[in-house]
C-alpha cells in the first residue's frame, strides 16, 4: 500500500509544473476575491514579505560577518602587527594551507603556481606530493585566483584577503541558515531567531575563533547552501520556475562543496540516509529524491576527475549507497505488478539497499587500490571498544578533545540559551506527527496532496520529515565525538527556531490536545508571533551585553618566544635547511620562514602519521644514538624542543605526549592498576639540556629561549667527553 502511494506521489510529481501552469488568472482572481483581497494587494503583500525577507537575511548574514572581523581584529590586534606576527596566529594545519596560499602568490604565473604545488618536494624532506590533492587546497587556489584577477595587490593585503573570503563564506553560511529556517515557518520571525541562536552559540555552531583556514570553514557554508535548496525543492506544490531554481542550486552547491572538503563525501552520505528513509516511507516525490541521488552520483564523478582519481571517493559509502538505491529502483521498476516477488522486494525494501550497498562496498574495496583514509576505520575501531592498541597516533587521536564524547559543558550552554528546551520540544512534536503519517500510510491513507493549518498535519510536509531525519541522525555522531556538534548545532537552531515561528507545528499540538476554550488556529498564530518575540527579547536582554563586552574589550594574543625563534631562523639557518620538531609547530615554520620541514600536522597520510610519530620520539626514553639516526634518516639539519611538551602537565594523565610514547615503547609497567615507568635511559629533551656526553657528540645548540631549544645535527660527530 506504502508503494502504491509513492507511485501517486511519482505520478503527482509528473503533472504538478503543469496543473500550477494551468491555472488560470481569472482562478486566481475568483480565489482572491472569496477572501476579499484584489489581486494586486496579494502581488504587492508577496513581494514585500519576499523583498523585507531577502532583506533581513542579506543584513544577518553581512552583519555576522562584520561581526567576525571586528572580534578577529580585537582579539589579535592585526592591523598594528607586523607581518611576522600576524602569520603566527595561524597555528597547525591552518599554518600549512595559509602558507600555501602565500606560495602561489609569490609564483611567476598561477599555472606555474598550480605545478609546484602538485609536484611539490620543497615542503617535506625526501618526499613529494601532491599538495592540491593531498590536502585539498581548491580554496587557496580560488583565493589566489581572485586576489590576482581582481587587481587587490594595491588595495589589500593578501591575509586580510584570505580571511576576509572566510570571514564572508561565514556571512553565507548563516544566510542559508535564516533561509532554510525562512522557508519551512514561512515567516522570516524564524531566521532572525536561527541566527541570534547561532551567534549566541558560537562556541559550539563554528569553529572559526580558532582555526580560520580549515577546510570545514570553506566548505560548510556550501552545504547550508545546499540544505535550503534541498529544503525547497522538496517542498509539495512548487512551481517550475522555482523548483529548476532549487534543483540548479542543489547541483552547483553539492559540486562546490565536494571540491572543497576530504571528508564531504562522509557528510553527504549522512544525508543521503536521510532522503532514503524519506522515499523508503513514501512520504516524498520519488523522483524528486532520485534526482538528488543523480547530483550525488555526479557529484562523485567529477570529485574524482578534479581531485587526481582520488580512490577514496569510489570507495566512499556514499557512491555504494546511491549505486544500491538505483538498482533497487530499476528492480522494482522492471518487476511485474501484482507478482509474488514484486510484493516481496516492497516489504524488503530497506533491507535490499543495505544489503546491496554493504556487498557493493565491499568488492569495490576488494578491486580499487586505496591507502586514504584507512587509519578512520582503525580509530573507529578502538573508539567502540572493538579492539586496543598501544599505537602512539590512534591514542594520540583519542586523547583529542573533538574525538571525545561531549561534555556536561555543551548541554549547559545550549540549554542556558534555552537553544536545547526548545529543540527538543519541536522534535517531540514532528516526531510524533511523523509516527502518524507512516502509520496512516500503512493502513493505506493516501497524503494529502495540500496540507492546510487546520489539519494539523506537520508530519506530512517532507521537507520537515527530511531535517527531522538529518539532525537525528547528526545528533547521534554529536553524542560520540564533540567535533561533530559543528556539524549538528547549527541545524539545531534552525529547526529549533522553524517549530516555535510555525503555526503548524502549534496546530499540530493543539490538534492532539482538542482545545475547545480557545480557537486553536488563533491560538496558534498568536504563539507563532509571540513565543520568539519573548525568546528573542530575553536572548537580546541577556546575550547582546556579553557580545558587545566581546567586541570592545581589549585582548592580548603575543607570543614573543616564537617570534624570536622565528626570527633566528630566518636571519641565522641556512637556506637549504631541514628543522624536526613536533608537527604543529612545523607547520607555523614552514609559514612564518618557507624553511623545509621534516613533518606535518596532517593525519590522512600513513607515511607522515609514520614520521610524526618517529619525531615525537625526541620527548620519549630513547637514546640520543636512536634520535640522532631517527632524524637523520630525514635528512634534518636542526632539532627544535619544546618546553611546554617536555614538561606538559596535562589535565588528563596518560594523554600527555610523553605519556603516550612511553606506552607505545613499553616503557610503562602496569602492576596492580598503577602504572610504573621504567626505561635505561632519560627523557631525551630533558637530557640534551644537560650538555654532557654523549648528548653533545650528536647534537650542538645554537638557540634557546624561555619555550624553545634549537640544536644543530652534527654531521661529524665527536666523541670527546
Amino acid at each position: 500500500k506504502m508503494s502504491s502511494g509513492a507511485a501517486d506521489l511519482r505520478e503527482r510529481k509528473k503533472q504538478n509544473c503543469t496543473e500550477s501552469d494551468k491555472v488560470t488568472p481569472e482562478e486566481r482572481n475568483k480565489e482572491n476575491s472569496k477572501l476579499g483581497r484584489s489581486p494586486k494587494y496579494v502581488l504587492i503583500q508577496r513581494f514585500a514579505k519576499l523583498f523585507f525577507g531577502c532583506l533581513a537575511a542579506v543584513t544577518s548574514g553581512m552583519m555576522y560577518a562584520v561581526y567576525l572581523s571586528t572580534y578577529h581584529e580585537r582579539k589579535f590586534w592585526f592591523s598594528s602587527r607586523q607581518e611576522l606576527e600576524r602569520e603566527i596566529t595561524f597555528q597547525g594545519d591552518s599554518a600549512i594551507y595559509y602558507s600555501f596560499y602565500k606560495e602561489l602568490l609569490k609564483a611567476p604565473s598561477f599555472e606555474r603556481g598550480v605545478y609546484e604545488l602538485t609536484h611539490n618536494n620543497k615542503t617535506i624532506s625526501l618526499k613529494t606530493i601532491n599538495a592540491v590533492q593531498q590536502m585539498t587546497l581548491y580554496p587557496e587556489l580560488i583565493a589566489s585566483v581572485l586576489y590576482q584577477a581582481s587587481g587587490s595587490e594595491e588595495v589589500i593585503e593578501p591575509v586580510y584577503f584570505y580571511i576576509g573570503i572566510v570571514f564572508g563564506l561565514q556571512g553565507i553560511y548563516v544566510t542559508a541558515l535564516f533561509v532554510t529556517s525562512w522557508v519551512m515557518s514561512g515567516t522570516w520571525l524564524a531566521g532572525m531567531l536561527t541566527v541570534a541562536w547561532f551567534i549566541i552559540n558560537r562556541t559550539d555552531t563554528t569553529r572559526i575563533d580558532y582555526s580560520i583556514p580549515s577546510r570545514e570553514n570553506w566548505a560548510l557554508p556550501y552545504f547550508a547552501c545546499q540544505v535550503a535548496a534541498l529544503t525547497g525543492y522538496l517542498k509539495k506544490n512548487l512551481n517550475c520556475s522555482a523548483e529548476k531554481f532549487c534543483y540548479l542550486l542543489v547541483n552547483a552547491s553539492t559540486y562546490t562543496f565536494m571540491m572543497m572538503w576530504e571528508y564531504s563525501h562522509y557528510l553527504l552520505f549522512v544525508q543521503a540516509i536521510s532522503l532514503f528513509l524519506l522515499d523508503s516511507f513514501a512520504l516524498a516525490q520519488t523522483e524528486k529524491v532520485h534526482e538528488v541521488y543523480r547530483i550525488y552520483l555526479f557529484s562523485v564523478i567529477v570529485g574524482y576527475l578534479l581531485q587526481f582519481e582520488n580512490s577514496a571517493l569510489l570507495v566512499s559509502p556514499l557512491l555504494s549507497l546511491v549505486v544500491a538505491l538505483m538498482i533497487s529502483k530499476s528492480l522494482q521498476m522492471n518487476m511485474k505488478k501484482s507478482t509474488f516477488v514484486s510484493r516481496l522486494l516492497k516489504i524488503m525494501y530497506i533491507y535490499l539497499v543495505l544489503t546491496v550497498a554493504v556487498t557493493l562496498n565491499f568488492l569495490l574495496k576488494m578491486f580499487i587500490p586505496h591507502k586514504e583514509n584507512g587509519h578512520l576505520l582503525k580509530f573507529i575501531e578502538v573508539k567502540l571498544g572493538l579492539n586496543t592498541t598501544k599505537n602512539f597516533t590512534m591514542n594520540w587521536l583519542l586523547c583529542q578533545e573533538s574525538l571525545q564524547a561531549p561534555s556536561q559543558d555543551f548541554f549547559l550552554r545550549l540549554t542556558q540559551s534555552s537553544l536545547l528546551p526548545f529543540y527538543i520540544l519541536v522534535l517531540i512534536i514532528c516526531l510524533f506527527s511523523v509516527t502518524q503519517v507512516i502509520f496512516r500510510r500503512i493502513c493505506g491513507e493516501p497524503l494529502k496532496e495540500t496540507v492546510k493549518l487546520e489539519d494539523g498535519r506537520i508530519g506530512e510536509r517532507p521537507e520537515i520529515v527530511y531535517h527531522v531525519i538529518h539532525t537525528i541522525l547528526l545528533g547521534c555522531l554529536a553524542m560520540c565525538l564533540e567535533g561533530m556538534k559543528y556539524l549538528w548545532t547549527p541545524y539545531v537552531c534552525m529547526l529549533a527556531a522553524f517549530g516555535v515561528c510555525s503555526p503548524e507545528l502549534w496546530m499540530t499540538l493543539f490538534k492532539w490536545l482538542r482545545l475547545k476554550a480557545v480557537h486553536p488556529i488563533l491560538l496558534a498564530l498568536i504563539l507563532s508571533m509571540a513565543v520568539p518575540t519573548i525568546i528573542g527579547f530575553s536572548l537580546w536582554k541577556e546575550f547582546f551585553p556579553r557580545i558587545m563586552t566581546e567586541l570592545t574589550e581589549l585582548q592580548e594574543f603575543y607570543d614573543p618566544d616564537t617570534v624570536e625563534l622565528m626570527t633566528w631562523i630566518k636571519r641565522q639557518a641556512p637556506v637549504a635547511a631541514v628543522f624536526a620538531g613536533s608537527p604543529q609547530l612545523m607547520g607555523v615554520i614552514k609559514l612564518c620562514t618557507g624553511w623545509m620541514v621534516s613533518s606535518l600536522p596532517l593525519y590522512n597520510d600513513d607515511d607522515l602519521l609514520k614520521r610524526n610519530e618517529n619525531i615525537y620520539q625526541i620527548y620519549s626514553k630513547r637514546s640520543a644514538e636512536d634520535i640522532y639516526k631517527i632524524l637523520t634518516s630525514y635528512k634534518a639539519n636542526f632539532l627544535v624542543i619544546e618546553d611546554s611538551i617536555c614538561n606538559e602537565v596535562g589535565p588528563v594523565r596518560g594523554c600527555r605526549v610523553k605519556d603516550l610514547l612511553d606506552i607505545a615503547n613499553g616503557h610503562v609497567v602496569c602492576e596492580e592498576g598503577d602504572n610504573y615507568a621504567y626505561s635505561k635511559y632519560g627523557r631525551f629533551c630533558h637530557e640534551i639540556k644537560m650538555n654532557y656526553s654523549p648528548y653533545v657528540n650528536y647534537f650542538t645548540r645554537v638557540y634557546w629561549n624561555r619555550s624553545y631549544f634549537v640544536y644543530r645535527i652534527n654531521t661529524v660527530i665527536s666523541f670527546q667527553s
